[in-house]
Order: C-alpha cells, then sequence, then structure tokens
C-alpha cells in the first residue's frame, strides 16, 4: 500500500509540474492510472484531495487556476519549485562521500551512486576527488571506508530512522546459542570495524548494546511505539564506546606474539620484548575488553588481572563449544 501510495504521488507530482497549463481533475483522473481505477467520482475526489494535501506538506507549491468557463486547475511551475543551488564545503562534501560508500554493499547502493553522480554533475568534489585536502597538499593513496556487510545493518537503520521496535536472535560471545531480543533500536556505530546499535532492551528494562555481527537469523519489526526515551547522539555514542571497550578504567598486562596484533601495538601504554617470539604489553582496560581480545586467538596470553584473564578463557571455551 504505502509503494502504491507513492506512486501515486509521483505520477500526479510528474503531471502538474510538466504541463504548461492547468490541468483539470477529469484531465488528471484520465491520466494517472491509480484515479482511472478509484471507481465512484467521490473516492477519486477524496483521494485526489488527500494526495494534494500530502504534495503540498511535501513542499510541493501547488497553484489552483480558475478558467474561464470556472472549470479550476492545478499546476507546479518549475520557477516555484526549483531547488537552489547546492553548495558543501570540503568537509561536508567529503561526508557525503563517505557515507554513500557504506551503502556499496547494501540495497541502497544504486541510490547512493546515483546521488553522487548528480552532486560530481553540479561540480561537487567529494571524498576522494580533492575535496577533503587543501590546495597545495599531496593526496592520500588511502581511501576511508566503513564496511557494511551484516545482513542486520539494513533493516535496523530503518527500524532506528523509523522508530519501530525489533526483534532479534542474538549470541552472546560466552554463550553457546542465541537467545531471542526484543530492542527499541536507537542508533547504529562503527568501532573498530564492527557495527553495533544502541537501544532499550524491552526484557531487561535497560540500556544496551549489540554487535550485530552476532545477531543471527532475521531481523522483524514489532508493530507499537518505543517505551523509552531516546537520549541524545552524544549519550549513545558514549554508552556504545563503553560496552565496546573505549573507555578504560583500569590497565591490563598481557602477551602477545611477536610481528603480531598490531591494533593492540597501537593502542599499548609500554611495549617489553620477553624473546622467543612473545612481548609484554600493558593496554588500556574496560568493558569489552575480554571480547576483543578473544579475536586475536592463540597470539595473545592475558597476564592480568586474573578477572579478565578467566573472562577471555570463558569466552574462548564457549567459541570451542560452538
Amino acid at each position: 500500500m504505502a509503494i502504491a501510495k507513492a506512486e501515486r504521488l509521483m505520477n500526479l507530482a510528474l503531471c502538474l509540474l510538466g504541463t504548461r497549463r492547468p490541468l483539470t481533475k477529469r484531465e488528471l483522473r484520465s491520466s494517472i492510472e491509480a484515479y482511472i481505477e478509484a471507481g465512484n467520482d467521490d473516492a477519486f475526489n477524496r483521494m485526489f484531495e488527500r494526495d494534494k494535501d500530502d504534495l503540498r506538506e511535501l513542499g510541493l507549491v501547488i497553484e489552483t487556476v480558475e478558467g474561464i468557463e470556472g472549470d479550476v486547475g492545478y499546476l507546479a511551475r518549475r520557477d516555484s519549485n526549483r531547488l537552489p543551488p547546492i553548495t558543501l564545503d570540503a568537509e561536508e562534501a567529503a561526508a557525503l562521500g563517505l557515507a554513500a560508500k557504506i551503502w556499496q554493499q547494501a540495497r541502497l547502493a544504486g541510490a547512493a551512486s546515483g546521488a553522487l553522480q548528480k552532486l560530481r554533475a553540479a561540480g561537487m568534489p567529494l571524498a576522494g576527488e580533492g575535496a577533503s585536502y587543501d590546495a597545495g597538499q599531496p593526496h592520500s593513496a588511502l581511501e576511508p571506508r566503513i564496511p557494511a556487510h551484516e545482513a542486520a545493518f539494513e533493516p535496523l537503520m530503518l527500524a532506528c530512522r523509523d522508530r519501530r521496535p525489533v526483534v532479534f536472535d542474538y549470541r552472546k560471545s560466552t554463550a553457546a546459542h542465541p537467545e531471542q531480543r526484543q530492542v527499541e533500536p536507537w542508533i547504529l556505530e562503527c568501532w573498530r570495524g564492527h557495527w553495533y546499535v544502541a537501544g532499550w532492551d524491552r526484557e531487561r528494562k535497560a540500556e544496551r548494546v549489540f554487535r550485530l555481527s552476532r545477531i543471527t537469523g532475521k531481523v522483524r519489526s514489532r508493530q507499537g511505539k518505543f517505551t523509552a526515551p531516546v537520549p541524545d547522539h552524544v549519550t549513545v555514542r558514549e554508552t556504545v564506546e563503553s560496552w565496546a571497550g573505549e573507555t578504560a578504567t583500569g590497565t591490563a598486562r598481557i602477551k602477545l606474539r611477536a610481528e603480531h596484533g598490531y591494533p593492540l601495538r597501537a593502542r599499548a601504554l609500554t611495549v617489553r620484548a620477553l624473546g622467543d617470539g612473545w612481548d609484554e604489553l600493558e593496554i588500556p582496560s574496560g568493558h569489552g575488553l575480554d571480547a576483543w581480545l578473544v579475536e586475536f586467538g592463540p597470539d595473545v596470553v592475558v597476564l592480568e588481572p586474573a578477572e579478565l584473564r578467566a573472562e577471555v578463557i570463558d569466552r574462548l571455551r564457549a567459541v570451542a563449544k560452538g
């Protein structure tokens, strides 16, 4: 139904924009298939008035013109509905280019590519085309990318946008089997190459963050409104960073195989060579560090604290059990 209405509104807008003279209701009815199939005049009149009001709410300027013979006609003049020139500074253009790259593996890749083509045609340089560099500075061979390969990304993005509750099966890193979660999703955040969704867990009645790669099966939408208030963007971002391990509350000592684990080395406070192909690192420790260390497999051994070592061992055992 939503697609049919959108198509009907588009057809009406194209008719009103494409004419040089006002079109009467009778002419519009004979030109748009949905109006032809409306049935009686009352049904058509109600549909047409709703559609006209919807287009006006969307910003289309529709004029009502009375003819010499008393017929009422409608048209949308192009000069009244022409958008102003788009002007973007270098940072805005770079942000648009990077945002479009998120969709390179998603269903909207075509739409994102088309939008970028139009911006280029208007003379807008985008990320990777000089917009993010000052004149005279060398161009980098590195291209920023934000991967969005998880199947749950698009349905969760739409649920965040439309404020729709969702249900999905989620497997914690310490669990052998997934559990069903009922969530009111707030926002998606990318952190260290992984996507997370922050939201309100209805069953636990608390704020939670879920890693998209651990969502199994389909994300299913549910009817109804959110039951918990949505915090501002900064609060959600801080929550994602905290639960994902960005906020450090202490330090940890680990053994790391030489020439391995460069992300860990980049965050290390101290590094000491132990010999036999191993180094000892002191790294910031916070919520989620155990999950991150597990990703390095046999290249990492936790020395202390004991709690962190036990958490990593539990996660490895859970993975081994399947």
